[in-house]
């Protein structure tokens, strides 16, 4: 199939036009059949749920052309349980995981021509599922009806740098979720909460900032695009963990990664002073792959993690393995990969 005309190669990362996105709904205790659509508006009643009482949730993955032209995603079954996790913590209706994968799979086969080819320099096709209460409803009250929706786009590297240091600060005046909240599913207003952060950081020249939980101020949580991680000089991989940090695919496969590189792995709970215990860090997710974090600022501190624009030796050969397995250049020992078929 010939690709449509774009530049893969220098993608940024943000919404680029397609052919087709599809729509399923769920009605009088069903979902639909769903529907390839090429309207890019979505009609909403004033009342719908999604509106007033924040019902919605959405999640992100990637499609990677491998070798030899096939394409695949990375670990589709994690991102269909974490939404019904999400669906089921705020009370929405659940999409059974084979509709999820269904969705996907159609919506990718209708934009093929717009996966990036597998030499564009780490270029992908994100995949953007949303789930939202659109049910007329006035009351405070779960909706009666829902609608899930896949579209896709083409994007390169979440930072402009790529796989180069990005610089943090730690945040002491926002927190990023209420302890016992919503900060473990992917909520929108999470992130319209967290931008206030993320804005003020980048006007101070940071690229990012990095939470402190918001009970006691002292144990570190997440950036403001991805979790965090840590690596000792005693070759320890240290990420917090609390039920207010997103569960983060892309985190869990790179402890596995680590675990099968003889690293040892530690999820738990990590006071602020540990960041001067570190000799690299990073930040993981499905925008972000792993970015090698440069330095972390807290106060007056500054911690380093690269030399110049120089990356660690471990953090280089966790992204290494991890983009490896993800655009077919690497074996998948795990099985997390599952070629799209073109046959649905």
């Amino acid at each position: 199939m010939q690709k449509a005309d774009l530049n893969f190669s220098e993608l940024p990362f943000s919404f680029i036009p397609t052919d087709y996105n599809i729509r399923y709904t769920f009605k009088d205790g069903a979902w639909d059949k769903g529907v390839l659509t090429q309207d890019q508006t979505l009609p909403l009643h004033i009342s719908a749920t999604c509106l007033h009482y924040g019902q919605q949730l959405f999640e992100g993955l990637k499609v990677y052309e491998r070798p030899d032209g096939q394409a695949q995603v990375f670990r589709i079954e994690q991102n269909s349980k974490r939404m019904n996790r999400g669906a089921d913590k705020i009370l929405m209706q659940q999409v059974p995981e084979d509709l999820f994968i269904e969705a996907v799979f159609r919506v990718v086969n209708a934009n093929r021509k717009f996966i990036p080819p597998h030499h564009a320099g780490g270029a992908a096709m994100y995949v953007r599922p949303i789930l939202l209460g659109t049910g007329i409803q006035l009351g405070v009250s779960p909706s009666s009806e829902y609608t899930f929706i896949v579209f896709v786009s083409p994007v390169g590297p979440y930072y402009k740098s790529g796989f180069a240091p990005v610089h943090l600060m730690v945040e002491e005046n926002v927190d990023r979720a209420a302890a016992l909240g919503v900060g473990d599913i992917k909520v929108a207003g999470n992130y319209a909460a967290g931008m206030r952060a993320t804005i003020g950081a980048k006007k101070k020249g940071f690229s990012e900032v990095l939470y402190l939980d918001s009970r006691y101020k002292k144990f570190l949580d997440e950036s403001g695009s991805s979790n965090f991680f840590g690596v000792t000089a005693d070759n320890r991989y240290v990420t917090p963990a609390s039920p207010s940090i997103l569960p983060s695919i892309t985190n869990m496969s790179v402890q596995q990664i680590a675990k099968d590189q003889g690293i040892t792995v530690e999820a738990r709970q990590v006071e602020v002073e540990e960041l001067a215990d570190f000799t690299e860090a990073g930040c993981c997710g499905t925008a972000a792959v792993i970015s090698p974090v440069g330095s972390v600022t807290h106060g007056d501190k500054k911690f380093e993690y690269c030399k110049g624009d120089q990356v660690g030796p471990i953090v280089t050969n966790l992204y290494k393995t991890l983009s490896g397995i993800q655009f077919g250049t690497v074996e998948d020992t795990h099985a997390w990969t599952r070629i799209v078929p073109q046959d649905i």
